[in-house]
Parts: structure tokens; C-alpha cells; sequence
């Protein structure tokens, strides 16, 4: 008893730090920004001292309203086609020899080493008017005049895409990987073609991975502001993007309140994926 007292204890002291951390840089940083959502704007350094609602009620504004269905409606566009790339990638790379998928999963894990910045920047080269891929078309004789591919939604929407559809193949590739396939050669067994088999036996089994790659796509593509800026230019205003303006104008309790609802929408996604029968470790 008094071994297993001190391997608590020792326990404990191990989790020490990461609670500490939780506290100081997250729950209080979190009850900071919900504090400030409930003060009134002020003149000098961008928060009075009057306690008020109104931020929360600006928000049903015709203006906030459509950023936010703006961003809702990308990160669903999102979400939806990272799952039809990334889960029929995922479950292929599982498929593959042991070498093959060494070597994919190296060219997956790759870019992740040089800065998101950087590779949003190769694309914004890349689809300028004067770019590598409108040259090309023109050079085939393709096109007759430069394309207008670098600010548009269709950019965002690459980008938002590009950035996040690993998210989406590393936990597919994960459940396909611990798949006991025998079930599925059981249901072959029983006659199952092998779409039939793949859509009733391999799909279900594998839903928990699908479920944490929408999980883990949806929420960043929330708050990618600077995918926004770099590919979609002014012309479309995302929930992220009107949080930094609202910063910069110095309006922080209006920024705080926004960034309270966004957090909501975040918890909220992640208790229907628990509910649904989500683990609480999606990084596989």
C-alpha cells in the first residue's frame, strides 16, 4: 500500500508542471479574454472600466453575423474535401509495403518542418497573375491573357486545404493501420463484394479516425487568418481576420467577445465528437 501511496505521489509530482502550465498560460489567460469581453471599450488603451453586454450584443450586428457564416461555411468546405482526399490517402497509405509507406508519410510529415508562412508564400508566387502556373498556360497557349487565381476564394480555399488535409490523413492512416483486415476477408468470405465490404465493414471500423480528422480540420480552419490575408487579399473577411483588425483598432473587448464566441464554437464541436464516441486523444 505504501509502494502504491508513493507511486501516486511520484505521479503527481511528474503531472505537476503541465498543470501548472494549463493554469497560468491557458485557464488564466482564457478568464482573462472572457473578463475583457465584458468590459466597455476605452479611449486610451482600448478597455474601460464599465461592466456591459453590449460586445456580446454587437455581435448579432448583420456584419459579424456574415463574417462568422463566412467562416463557418469555409471551414465545413474544408473539412468536407480534406475528408474526400485525405481519408481515401490515408487508407491507401496503410495499404502500402512497408518501405512505400516509410517513404510517404516522410513526404507527408516533410513540410511541416519549414514555417506555414513560408509555404502560403509559395502559393501566393505561385498563383499570381505574372506567376510560374499562369506563364505556363500562356506558353501552351492555353489562355490568352493572364488568370485571376491569387485573391479569390477558390485561393482560400486551396490554401485552407493545402495547410490542413494532413490533419485529416494521419488519423485515417492510423485506425486503417490497426484494422484486424480479417474481418473484412470474413465479410469477402460471406459473399461482400469489395465495395460493399469496404462500405460496411472498413468504414465503419475506421469512422473514430475519420471523426478526429474532421475534428482536428475544422477548428484551425476557424482561425487561419492569415491565409485570408496572403491569398484572398481584402476582399473576404474571416472571423480570425476581424479579431486582428478589431486589435488593431484597439477595440479589445470587442475582439475578446469574439474570441469567446469562437471558443464556444470550438468546445462545442469538440462535446459532439466525445458524444459521438470521439477519444479525448485525437493525435493518434
Amino acid at each position: 500500500m505504501d509502494a502504491t501511496k508513493r507511486d501516486q505521489r511520484f505521479s503527481w509530482l511528474l503531472k505537476l508542471p503541465v498543470y501548472l502550465w494549463t493554469l497560468a498560460f491557458v485557464f488564466v489567460a482564457l478568464l482573462y479574454v472572457l473578463g475583457l469581453s465584458f468590459l466597455s471599450r476605452g479611449e486610451v488603451i482600448g478597455v474601460g472600466g464599465e461592466w456591459t453586454l453590449d460586445n456580446y450584443a454587437r455581435l448579432g450586428d448583420p456584419s459579424y453575423l456574415r463574417v462568422l457564416m463566412q467562416s463557418l461555411r469555409l471551414a465545413v468546405v474544408t473539412t468536407l474535401i480534406c475528408a474526400a482526399v485525405g481519408y481515401p490517402f490515408g487508407y491507401l497509405t496503410a495499404r502500402l509495403g512497408r518501405t512505400a509507406r516509410s517513404v510517404v508519410l516522410l513526404l507527408l510529415i516533410v513540410p511541416f518542418w519549414t514555417n506555414a508562412l513560408i509555404r502560403i508564400y509559395g502559393w501566393r508566387i505561385l498563383l499570381m497573375s505574372n506567376g510560374p502556373l499562369n506563364n505556363l498556360l500562356l506558353a501552351l497557349g492555353s489562355i490568352s491573357e493572364p488568370l485571376k487565381l491569387l485573391y479569390t476564394d477558390g485561393a482560400v480555399l486551396l490554401g485552407m486545404v493545402y495547410a490542413l488535409v494532413p490533419f485529416m490523413i494521419l488519423p485515417a492512416f492510423s485506425t486503417v493501420d490497426k484494422l484486424d483486415f480479417s474481418v473484412v476477408e470474413a465479410a469477402r468470405d460471406l459473399g461482400a463484394g469489395p465495395l460493399y465490404a469496404f462500405l460496411t465493414v472498413t468504414v465503419p471500423l475506421t469512422l473514430s479516425g475519420l471523426a478526429a480528422g474532421c475534428v482536428l480540420v475544422f477548428i484551425p480552419s476557424m482561425g487561419l487568418f492569415f491565409l485570408n490575408d496572403l491569398l484572398g487579399g481584402s476582399k473576404t473577411v474571416l472571423a480570425g481576420g476581424l479579431i486582428q483588425q478589431l486589435i488593431n483598432s484597439r477595440d479589445l473587448p470587442m475582439a475578446s467577445a469574439l474570441s469567446v464566441l469562437m471558443l464556444s464554437i470550438t468546445g462545442a464541436v469538440i462535446v459532439v465528437y466525445r458524444r459521438l464516441g470521439g477519444t479525448s486523444d485525437m493525435m493518434f
